[in-house]
């Protein structure tokens, strides 16, 4: 039996198996796992057998999740890992059977948190959220002074649909600066993709360990059990919680068989366990976004052997680094879509429109010619939430910094700040290859609209100065003079056309002398509608 208070021994002495959507299996004492059934009469060494489903049992096999195991996926400089404590990309039934030294059932009555969390929403409403369609950006958030750990620090930001529904999503921040003790977290309301910005997590779950650092993701499915320890002190990010499906990776279309996040990168845990007793161990519940706390004497990660497909990610538990992360990319001319750059979706029925898709801006070469190569301005049917990992981001020169944040909601226009756009232009049409270095930022971008929370509307650390970034843009438009000193130009070169360049002024006295009009007859209407005569 191995200790969890290894705290040195920690990241060195994990281990993780490969892949993403596979059936896995681990037994961290040889021979725990039963052979040949799920659930003998009497388990191997005297294990309880439990089945963890992220998938109703009637579901499409394609479908069906036995065990989702959570994972992180890393866009760090050099490394992008994707860690998961169970399968939760995967295209089969979504089910997990554990071997375990207790049965989790082994607990006094849920009871309300005491005091009451009041920062956390999962279902989106008049009374606990509001609407509003203009851009906002919020600077990055202190680290707390007092002593808090991640359940303490987690808060919501904004989000839409419902957890009591099966629909929707939520985005929240956390600040943290001590480490869980005594306790674990458990999240039935939906998945849990967490983006460490500031200080790694060490996280324990049920299916083993993974460590996460900033630059790399994990996902936590839905209902698994966990606990964070901050081994490099304070830590801050991001989490997007999706409500009643599961992430998975995008298609690829004409892409073809191979790029982006590859499927052989991702990892999954294996089993670890400790035993012994616990005296007054604390498990807290997220259930319909409220926290509620039961009692237990033992740890819950007990458990020795284990099989499935739903796991927290590296395989169930997976990691993955984003450095094996392959963008692809415009190589001639105009920018390509955001989606493009998708990581991980969550999809609707609806082929093509994602309930959420983590999409990354990692370091890539711009080569395109002729074109405004940071991100055009836009207005999208899709609501994008975004924040920055390390570095910064190429459509903002200013005022986005690594720990903040940003929303532009559905049809809310946004595009570059002035100092970028009037930097790119004056580069002209002779720029050459560029490669976009040391950033590594990321897109929440859902097909809903969402409600923003009142304290993050009132946060101290909202920039109330973000749409002065486009105030500045001024007009470059050339004028309506088409005479034949003025070309039109494509791609920076000019077009001949096919008809002679005249000045409108020229164009409307010639028109006044076909109608024998002079400048005083036409302020008369009488006279100048009996001049005009529709011809055939």
């Amino acid at each position: 039996m191995e200790s969890k208070d290894c705290s040195s021994n920690f990241a060195c002495a994990l281990e993780y198996q490969t892949g993403i959507g596979n059936h896995f299996s681990s037994e961290a004492i040889v021979g725990a796992l039963p052979q040949g059934q799920n659930s003998p009469l009497i388990c191997p060494f005297g294990l309880y057998a439990e089945q963890i489903s992220g998938t109703s049992f009637t579901s499409p096999r394609k479908l069906n999740q036995r065990r989702h195991v959570p994972f992180t996926y890393f866009f760090c400089p050099k490394i992008l890992l994707l860690v998961c404590v169970g399968v939760v990309l995967v295209s089969i039934f979504s089910k997990n059977w554990l071997y375990r030294i207790k049965p989790s059932v082994t607990h006094e009555p849920f009871r309300p948190r005491i005091p009451r969390h009041e920062m956390l929403v999962s279902e989106f409403n008049q009374s606990n959220s509001s609407a509003t369609p203009t851009q906002l950006r919020w600077k990055p958030v202190e680290i707390p002074e007092a002593p808090t750990d991640f359940i303490d620090g987690l808060y919501t930001i904004c989000g839409a649909g419902s957890s009591y529904l099966r629909h929707g999503f939520a985005i929240h921040m956390y600040t943290a600066n001590k480490s869980m003790e005594n306790s674990a977290f458990c999240n039935a309301d939906g998945d849990f993709l967490i983006v460490p910005q500031k200080g790694s997590l060490w996280i324990t779950t049920e299916c083993g360990r993974l460590q996460v650092c900033p630059g790399e993701i994990v996902i936590l499915p839905q209902g698994f059990r966990f606990a964070v320890d901050l081994p490099d002190g304070p830590s801050r990010g991001y989490i997007a919680e999706i409500f009643g499906t599961h992430l998975q990776l995008p298609d690829l279309g004409p892409i073809g068989a191979n790029g982006l996040a590859a499927p052989r990168d991702f990892l999954v845990p294996v089993a670890w366990y400790e035993d012994g007793s616990c005296p007054g161990y604390t498990i807290v519940q997220k259930y319909g976004g409220e926290l509620f706390t039961a009692k237990q004497d033992f740890s819950p990660f007990n458990v020795v052997a284990w099989h499935g497909n739903y796991v927290p990610y590296k395989a169930g538990i997976f990691s993955y680094d984003l450095s094996k992360f392959c963008p692809y990319n415009t190589v001639l001319m105009d920018h390509s879509d955001p989606s493009i750059n998708t990581v991980l979706t969550a999809p609707t029925d609806k082929p093509g429109v994602a309930l959420l898709d983590f999409v990354i801006f990692p370091p890539r070469w711009l080569v395109a010619e002729h074109t405004f190569r940071p991100p055009y301005y836009h207005r999208n049917c899709m609501t994008e939430f975004m924040g920055l990992i390390y570095g910064g981001y190429e459509a903002k020169a200013d005022g986005f910094h690594p720990g903040g944040a940003s929303l532009h909601s559905c049809m809310t226009p946004h595009g570059p700040d002035t100092k970028t756009y009037e930097a790119t232009i004056a580069l002209g049409n002779e720029a050459g290859p560029h490669r976009i270095a040391d950033t590594m930022a990321f897109m929440f971008e859902s097909c809903l609209i969402p409600r923003v929370c009142p304290w993050a509307l009132e946060s101290p650390f909202m920039d109330h100065d973000y749409y002065q970034c486009w105030i500045g843009l001024k007009s470059h438009f050339s004028g309506l003079s088409i005479n034949e000193d003025s070309r039109d130009l494509q791609n920076g070169k000019p077009i001949e056309r096919g008809r002679p360049k005249k000045y409108w002024g020229e164009v409307i006295r010639r028109d006044m002398e076909q109608l024998q009009l002079t400048e005083d007859m036409t302020l008369d209407r009488k006279v100048w509608k009996t001049r005009i005569t529709a011809e055939d």
